[in-house]
């Protein structure tokens, strides 16, 4: 009995070589430098933050190199599996634009000729490869039971040694075939390792594309690379389909750079050219003074879900997340505020070798700034969409009267420095919902805030006959059909009557000399037509509530006084 017969009576269906596999999966036709980069996510969960960052640096580095980018989906780890959570991933990642050329589409869809996409339906692929190491006698089955495995770690942490299934502790390794062949057909349990020629004493040298040069401890486990469900490992499967798939750079996180000695060994046993690989910055997060992943558990923000709950728009998000690929974004964008985010050209050169620390106060600063040059049309689109998914009341208002919310967003929208209100659609609501009568109505007119400050931290109530003098006859002078400016000023002069000064040095020497300032006057009318102090510009809220809906508003704060 030899190899070739271990081989056969392990996978008797097996008839293809690898060289049918390279003639079945040849290489790419495509231009010189182009990169073939993918993303593979396993079915178990919420697209964390981290792989979105991971997945679109890969597909705008495949993209802008004319390459080839796809999706895998690796769902070879059963247990864990959540169903339908393959297909949710794929719609997420084409929210924030990571759209694959190639690739796992759904559970009933993909594209490509280098497929199948999803790792369990390539069982053929694998079983082939193993047959192989199998024959060479580089892989064997291993018959340790979880019991000998206990033993073995005890003894190893007894003699302080490194863990693992490796040299003289792999102790299925040398078995003769004849054995191996006699407990096959015993029908006793078994999984395929993988035979290591490493020495975890000596070193390998590797060039990372984002970390240069590095020397990692040479590998000398005996992975195992197939389960005994007949299901591979993800260290031999991706192994598998990275060759296959001819992947030019695997893009990944740094967590993964303790397994790439792994990963080259199996390469260059089978004579697999290596791709290059790009061992991207984890996301960090600031805690107690530390430094953590940013964590599924215990951050919201981990979820790509939560950005699309909240509504941060989706272009804010993605230049963040472009800001921690490249330390040279931010100034580029400074200067081509007119282009695409995706004009700029990453490298890998300009990225971080420590993690990116996350900051949601960065991401809110970045979405502020774009949705404030956003036309009102597209802005309330997008809006509309977030709103139909998230917040039906706003929804429902919205589809009434599209016109109407769409010149509530254009307030100061087209001039050279617009206002900044927004940082998410879910921003919105809240600050412009007075502007709609029932919520206006609902507003409780006795508590309102009628001070003013005085001085810093010090305020003082108004005598409430000014206001209402004040009020009754803006409103006889009510006229907004004239420009801002020429608004202002009126209302300056009518301001002044009741001792509200434009001079803030005088106010701020002599605050007792005066009722309050004109912003102060301004104010009390915000008061009224919004119920709070806070809103967008007032004389374009009276434009759009209209005449008759301002007179009403401030006649039902009068009537209380």
């Amino acid at each position: 009995m030899n190899s070739k017969d271990l081989a056969n009576l392990i996978f008797p269906n097996i008839n293809l070589t690898i060289d049918d596999l390279e003639k079945r999966y040849p290489k790419r036709d495509l231009p010189e430098g182009a990169m073939v980069t993918r993303f593979a996510p396993s079915p178990t969960g919420f697209l964390h933050t981290g792989s979105l960052f991971t997945s679109l640096i890969s597909a705008r580095f495949a993209k802008q190199s004319d390459g080839v980018f796809y999706i895998r989906l690796e769902d070879t780890d059963t247990k864990r599996e959540i169903e339908g959570s393959g297909e949710s991933l794929i719609k997420q990642l084409a929210v924030f634009d990571v759209i694959p050329d190639e690739g796992y589409l759904s559970d009933s869809e993909e594209k490509g000729n280098y497929g199948p996409y999803k790792q369990s339906m390539r069982s053929e692929i694998y079983n082939t490869v193993i047959k192989h190491l199998i024959e060479i006698g580089r892989a064997y089955p291993c018959f340790a039971s979880q019991e000998e495995l206990a033993e073995l770690r005890k003894k190893q942490e007894a003699l302080k040694e490194i863990p693992g299934y490796y040299g003289k502790y792999a102790i299925y390794r040398d078995l003769p075939i004849d054995e191996a062949i006699k407990r096959i057909n015993n029908g006793d349990p078994y999984i395929i390792r993988f035979k290591s020629m490493g020495d975890h004493n000596n070193k390998i040298s590797f060039h990372d594309e984002i970390r240069g040069d590095l020397e990692l401890t040479q590998n000398d486990q005996d992975i195992v690379i197939l389960k005994s469900d007949g299901l591979p490992t993800y260290h031999f499967a991706h192994l598998c389909d990275d060759h296959f798939m001819h992947t030019t750079v695997v893009t990944r996180g740094e967590e993964w750079l303790p397994s790439l000695p792994i990963h080259l060994e199996l390469f260059d046993t089978l004579g697999f050219e290596r791709p290059k690989y790009a061992h991207f910055p984890v996301i960090m997060k600031v805690e107690d003074g530390n430094r953590r992943k940013l964590s599924k558990r215990k951050d919201a923000e981990a979820a790509c879900s939560y950005f699309l709950e909240k509504g941060y728009p989706k272009y804010g998000f993605i230049e963040y997340l472009l800001t921690i690929a490249n330390s040279n974004y931010e100034g580029w964008r400074n200067v081509n505020l007119d282009k695409s985010p995706y004009d700029f050209k990453l490298t890998f050169d300009k990225m971080s070798l420590d993690g990116a620390l996350f900051d949601i106060e960065k991401v809110e600063s970045i979405s502020k700034e774009r949705m404030a040059y956003r036309k009102a049309s597209e802005l309330e689109l997008e809006v509309e969409t977030w709103a139909k998914e998230y917040n039906k009341e706003f929804y429902d208002k919205i589809i009434n009267n599209r016109e109407f919310i769409t010149n509530i967003l254009n307030i100061e929208r087209e001039k050279d420095n617009p206002r900044k209100d927004y940082a998410k659609y879910s921003d919105i609501y809240p600050i412009i919902s007075f502007f709609y009568n029932d919520i206006y109505d609902s507003i409780d007119k006795n508590t309102l805030d009628w001070t003013v400050m005085k001085s810093k931290g010090e305020f003082k109530e108004v005598d409430k006959k000014v206001i209402k003098n004040l009020l009754t006859e803006y409103l006889d002078t009510y006229n907004v059909e004239v420009d801002e400016d020429t608004w202002f000023n009126n209302l300056k002069d009518l301001s002044a009557k009741y001792l509200f000064t434009s001079d803030r040095k005088a106010y701020k020497a002599n605050p007792n000399d005066f009722n309050g300032q004109v912003g102060d006057a301004a104010g009390f009318i915000r008061l009224c037509l919004a119920g709070r102090k806070n809103t967008p510009n007032i004389y374009y809220v009276q434009k759009i509530l209209g005449k008759n809906e301002v007179v009403r508003r401030i006649n039902s704060i009068i009537e209380k006084f």
